[in-house]
């Protein structure tokens, strides 16, 4: 798992190190250095000789890059500094053209860009005045190691709305900062590495992201006496005559992902069990719920049937996932064990219905700032689709999952990753009523597998939501069995 903590906190961890004279700058410099260094290996297959830029402001990040410079000129790298402040780091200037390296006005034609432009301080409302003009004046092609952030992000929340660097590689230092894995600012990152200076972080994360180990500690794997009871059955209110692909988009992701059993609730159970017959048409025994795939606002009989599942959810507490048409339907509050699964447009309408004054745009502009105060409004756990899944839950439990390719925006994705999330819900379901707080780790769980399934499907190509659900049960088993 990558954790991030604010800037606010990495601070508080740093200054007893400081106060005590621990060497925080040069840790990172030379962490900094020895990064690039690899960098250069793998770009020109030699260290000695590369051209590198730093971009210096007036921060300490600004320090580390000018200070990781003078180890690179040691090493006999050409490195020169545009300085974006006059009130950069003296020390690390100092160290630098003691080193033999240069300042210079612009930017030239360098192999690699150190950015120190702006370091945890920032906003997201991107860079000003000099620090906008030195970047305004890179040209080709350079590979961009940020330093600490990119700079321009906000650091805390993620947003970038005005200009910046993207990082091809960010080294990031003491702890990931939330902005690396939020969108809409993670796609500035690039390759993230977190350099161990010595920090102690004793507060939980900010933001996480779960990688394939965490996985195989969350995934329900069926014991030897297990039954389909046990392993979960998972009610599905989908489809319609005018959409009937997203019934079986959803039934077939929830069987393939190794759920008991499959009851669906609909007016095409026909198609249903012609495509998948292990589905159980009907009412019945249910844990978990998926209800909204492919029902549409004049879909009286599914409307009915959703309002009679949500009974369910609020009273019973049985978990669900409420997707697509069945947003609309919500009651004011549920609690977290019921996770939403809007992409931005469907939340700007869910919360215009509740008063706040956000179009799509502003969603994708803020979605950490959105999805928040959709889990405020209704007390559910919100999991945001989009480039980066982002996903909050109870006691501010905060995931950020970038596992997909971008192949995977396409038709019925969106019915897939519900079924898949119902399947597991389902089959946790005595653990979601022991810690409801467990649930947004299972929602993230559900994005990351159903990002790695679009991969295996096609590397590298095109895919379809067919593909993908097809692709759920060697996924998991790779998963599940580690490596």
């Amino acid at each position: 798992m990558l954790e991030s903590w604010t800037s606010s906190q990495v601070r508080a961890a740093e200054e007893p190190l400081l106060a005590a004279g621990e060497p925080l700058m040069e840790r990172a410099a030379f962490a900094l250095h020895v990064h690039v260094c690899a960098a250069l290996a793998e770009l020109r297959g030699r260290i000695g000789g590369a051209r590198v830029l730093v971009l210096a402001g007036s921060g300490n990040n600004g320090g580390d890059a000018l200070y990781a410079g003078a180890l690179l000129a040691r090493r006999g790298v050409e490195v020169r500094a545009v300085l974006a402040s006059d009130r950069v780091h003296q020390g690390g200037l100092d160290a630098l053209l003691r080193a033999g390296g240069r300042v210079v006005d612009r930017p030239g034609d360098p192999d690699l860009v150190l950015d120190g432009l702006v370091g945890i301080g920032g906003d997201g409302s991107g860079l000003h005045g000099r620090a906008a003009e030195v970047a305004h004046g890179l040209t080709g092609g350079a590979f961009v190691v940020a330093v600490d952030v990119p700079s321009g992000i906000g650091v805390d929340d993620g947003t970038a709305t005005g200009p910046g660097l993207d990082a091809d590689l960010t080294v990031t230092f003491g702890a990931a900062k939330p902005g690396l894995l939020l969108p809409p600012a993670a796609r500035r990152a690039g390759r993230v590495e977190v350099v161990d200076i010595g920090l102690t972080l004793d507060e939980p994360p900010a933001v996480a992201r779960l990688d394939d180990s965490d996985v195989a500690q969350l995934w329900p794997v069926p014991t030897a006496d297990a039954h389909k009871y046990t392993r979960g059955v998972v009610g599905v209110v989908a489809g319609s005559r005018a959409y009937p692909g997203a019934a079986i988009l959803a039934t077939t992701a929830a069987l393939r992902a190794g759920v008991g059993m499959v009851r669906y609730l609909g007016d095409v159970g026909d198609v249903v069990v012609a495509a998948n017959p292990e589905v159980v048409v009907g009412n019945g025994r249910v844990q978990a719920w998926v209800f909204g795939p492919g029902v549409s606002t004049d879909d009286a009989s599914q409307r009915r049937r959703i309002q009679y599942a949500l009974e369910h959810v609020v009273t019973g507490g049985e978990p669900a996932v409420i997707d697509a048409g069945a947003l609309e339907l919500l009651p004011e509050r549920v609690g977290p064990h019921a996770v939403l699964t809007p992409h931005a447009g469907e939340l700007a309408a869910l919360l215009g219905a509740r008063g706040e004054d956000v179009d799509r745009a502003g969603i994708e502009a803020e979605p950490l700032r959105w999805a928040r105060r959709t889990h405020e409004l209704t007390g559910a756990t919100v999991l945001l689709k989009g480039p980066v899944t982002l996903v909050v839950g109870a006691l501010g439990a905060t995931y950020a999952q970038a596992d997909a390719p971008a192949w995977l925006a396409t038709a019925g994705a969106g019915d897939v990753l519900a079924g898949l999330l119902g399947a597991l819900l389902a089959a946790r379901v005595d653990a979601i009523h022991d810690d409801p707080t467990i649930v947004a780790a299972l929602a993230a769980t559900a994005a990351l597998v159903h990002g790695r399934a679009a991969h295996r499907a096609n590397p590298g190509g095109p895919i379809s939501a067919t593909d993908v659900a097809e692709a759920l049960p060697g996924t998991i088993a790779a998963l599940v069995e580690g490596p």
